[in-house]
């Protein structure tokens, strides 16, 4: 514990472009190290890009054919022997609350015996406090964020980029995971969560149009619904007001398809608004199903729009996906739209996966579909695994 705070103390004293070289300062002195590397994952999700100024001069390595991309998708230490130097390499996640950042990479000197148990947990002690401090650095330095990009982000994508509340996100009851594509020219699409003790808050969103429009309409659209939200309203009132605030803004020439949710963890109740969203599918013990909704308008389509909440139940063990028109109108090169078959085909395929990864997985056989010509649209995937709330956790009965 004391090691543990005295990593924590060392971190919050340093300058925020600096935390990565203080780590990295503290592992060569307490245990030799020959070299310590920290891999951002990029806005893609398919490389982890070394921490450095620009332009960078070391290369990404590949999240699916690498070293570090196996700690990265597996979320677990992953150590390599080198016989001939006599070292080993551990790459360690570097993740807060289930959402994946990166990799720290230490290479370290070893006797017969191998690495020291004692040792890895030291490290992995340092990539968790590491992983802390880049959420709230990020506010204060570009450094962690230009290591994301393997290339130039559009001013839309960043402005886009700069609204979402991050990648992946886990809690007993639930485990999130929500990729957009194509990562570095964002047109509409958009998600956000927020949880309290008792409810989790789930939106997906498509602003229409292109381009900066796209992006400051969902940027207004996202912000309205967190200011309701933030009010203490319910659902209802959250769609209502975020309606009311783009009408006034664009006299419905400009309108978001939204999709809202309220989760109740203790119970698994669900509290749902489809104004003109996108899909929700399920998959419950092996069967996949398209989730049918009372369609509603969307949001700032027209003025004083009254929405009314749907409610339907998750069970321990179901998965939720909620899936863009992006996917659904994506064209191959012979001009053949993805269909709803290859769509489910591609849900029970990655069945196996964590949630954190299903969307990346999915939006990888879209592109496979559509081939690697620009996309007419943005595409967005997020999974949702319900666990329930633990039996202990529970209110006790009375």
């Amino acid at each position: 514990m004391d090691r543990a705070s005295a990593v924590e103390r060392s971190l919050r004293a340093a300058a925020p472009h600096e935390i990565f070289d203080v780590i990295r300062s503290l592992i060569e002195h307490r245990h030799r190290a020959r070299s310590v590397q920290l891999l951002m994952a990029d806005y893609a999700m398919t490389m982890l890009q070394p921490v450095g100024v620009l332009p960078h001069t070391r290369q990404p390595v590949s999240v699916l054919e690498s070293a570090p991309g196996r700690a990265f998708g597996a979320q677990e230490p992953h150590c390599v022997e080198d016989a001939s130097t006599c070292s080993v390499t551990a790459h360690l996640p570097v993740s807060v609350r289930g959402d994946r950042l990166g990799v720290l990479s230490v290479t370290l000197p070893v006797g017969e015996n191998g690495l020291a148990t004692e040792v890895l947990e030291e490290i992995q002690e340092c990539a968790g406090a590491l992983a802390h401090e880049l959420v709230v650095t990020e506010r204060d330095t570009d450094l962690f964020l230009q290591a994301r990009r393997a290339e130039r982000l559009t001013l839309a994508a960043e402005m886009q980029w700069q609204l979402l509340p991050g990648r992946s996100c886990t809690r007993p009851e639930y485990s999130l995971g929500a990729q957009l594509e194509p990562a570095y020219a964002i047109f509409g699409d958009s998600f956000d969560w927020s949880s309290s003790a008792d409810d989790l808050y789930v939106t997906v969103s498509n602003g229409m149009g292109e381009g900066i429009d796209a992006a400051l309409l969902t940027n207004l659209a996202i912000n309205a619904l967190r200011n309701a939200r933030r009010a203490g309203l319910d659902l209802g009132d959250q769609a209502y007001l975020a309606d009311q605030a783009i009408f006034g803004q664009h006299q419905g020439r400009q309108y978001v398809s939204a999709l809202l949710l309220r989760f109740h963890l203790p119970t698994g109740d669900v509290e749902i608004i489809d104004a003109g969203s996108p899909r929700m599918w399920r998959v419950r013990r092996g069967m996949v199903e398209a989730l049918e909704l009372e369609a509603q308008l969307p949001l700032g389509m027209f003025e004083d729009t009254s929405y009314v909440s749907q409610r339907f139940a998750v069970e321990p063990g179901d998965r939720l996906l909620f899936i863009s028109d992006g996917v659904y109108d994506a064209l191959s090169p012979a001009g053949e739209k993805y269909s709803l078959r290859a769509l489910a085909r591609s849900i029970t395929s990655t069945r196996l996966l964590p949630a954190s990864q299903v969307p990346r997985a999915m939006l990888q056989e879209l592109l496979g579909h559509r081939g690697s010509g620009p996309a007419a649209d943005d595409s967005l995937v997020m999974c949702l695994d319900w666990q329930g709330r633990p039996a202990s956790t529970q209110d006790p009965v009375r």
